[in-house]
């Protein structure tokens, strides 16, 4: 099977509703998407989430890679090559991640579609379903204590609530929608680099009898040493996501046991092919692994819902990223019902009619 024709376009999504983190407030993304054309008349899709503060691009940057690269890399060549490909794409463009993630999909898909099967079979085919965290943005007590009853309501029990801006406010947040929506479901708290590490240990202790299940990424990606503070103070598991956006990330926060679990996002890492490294990484340093996402259309979340479901190592999923995006034209391509996610049964990442 040979490569034949590139084709990619921008996506342009608004958000439903605008949502607060602690560094910055969305209201729409932007995806690139990547069809590849073959000999055999298949063909293979990929997506990119380019963002300025987790990839470090936007689309006009990946759109103009894409057009001035990757007919000469990919025209006539065997989607098989994989490894030599994303080798040559990551040394020639180390930053940017969204792109080579397109890539890596694209060419995985390409694959698993010759092969007459699901992705995450050809990966591995550890498990058939993950459920999933739904994540609600920083917005005042009220909003937020009615965002938590809607998605109790519909089905979901993992609820991963945002803060990082105001210690106080966080505390009561996490406290009142415990108190008011009882212990059925399982919270987990971002704080997005927002915390000191002493706001950290101060966090933890005062809302401890809310069973907080994972502290995710509490301070600064640029101050390592502090979030190992927060790990060995602290008694729940502490998460690297923006600390940890290579190979050598994982290997540095492991080996300095830095941390207790890991965000992989494939769109974070560059690929799939780099978070199979970095999962076994994290395997052998004793890490719990999570898959997560960033605002990404449904194609996007199906490449990181065929991964998690490929190791059994992947424990957790945090793949809400495209529930609030409009115009979404790969809804559908996996089933999503009481925070469970499932792939379907069509070849590669799934049915795409576009």
């Amino acid at each position: 099977m040979k490569i034949t024709g590139i084709e990619s376009f921008r996506l342009d999504m608004p958000l439903t509703i605008p949502y607060t983190i602690a560094y910055e407030t969305i209201t729409s993304t932007s995806n690139v998407i990547l069809k590849l054309h073959t000999d055999k008349g298949i063909t293979g899709w990929g997506c990119a989430a380019p963002d300025a503060e987790v990839t470090g691009e936007n689309a006009e940057q990946v759109l103009q890679l894409t057009n001035d690269f990757l007919p000469e890399m990919l025209s006539g060549a065997s989607p098989y090559m994989l490894a030599r490909h994303m080798d040559w794409l990551r040394n020639s463009f180390p930053s940017s991640s969204s792109f080579a993630a397109m890539v890596d999909m694209a060419l995985h898909d390409l694959m698993a579609r010759k092969l007459g099967i699901p992705l995450y079979q050809m990966l591995g085919g550890y498990r058939e379903e993950i459920e999933t965290s739904i994540t609600i943005g920083i917005m005042p007590l009220k909003e937020c204590m009615d965002q938590a009853a809607y998605y109790l309501k519909n089905g979901f029990r993992i609820l991963k609530l945002k803060g990082g801006l105001n210690l106080e406010e966080d505390v009561e947040k996490v406290i009142k929608i415990r108190e008011k929506l009882g212990s059925e479901f399982r919270l987990r708290f971002d704080a997005n680099q927002g915390y000191t590490w002493e706001e950290s240990v101060e966090f933890t202790k005062r809302t401890s009898n809310a069973e907080i299940e994972i502290l995710e990424q509490p301070t600064s990606r640029k101050k390592e040493d502090l979030l190992g503070e927060v790990t060995n103070r602290v008694d729940i598991p502490v998460m690297a996501d923006e600390s940890l956006k290579t190979l050598k990330d994982a290997f540095r926060l492991a080996s300095n046991e830095l941390i207790d679990m890991v965000n992989i996002k494939i769109m974070k890492v560059g690929g799939i092919l780099e978070a199979q490294h970095i999962a076994s990484v994290a395997k052998a340093a004793g890490l719990d692994i999570m898959i997560g996402s960033i605002d990404e259309c449904s194609m996007g979340i199906a490449a990181g819902l065929h991964f998690a479901l490929s190791r059994p190592a992947i424990k957790y999923a945090d793949l809400d990223g495209h529930l609030d995006l409009l115009d979404d034209p790969f809804s559908g391509i996996f089933t999503l019902k009481g925070g469970m996610l499932r792939p379907g049964r069509h070849p590669g990442l799934g049915k795409i009619t576009l």
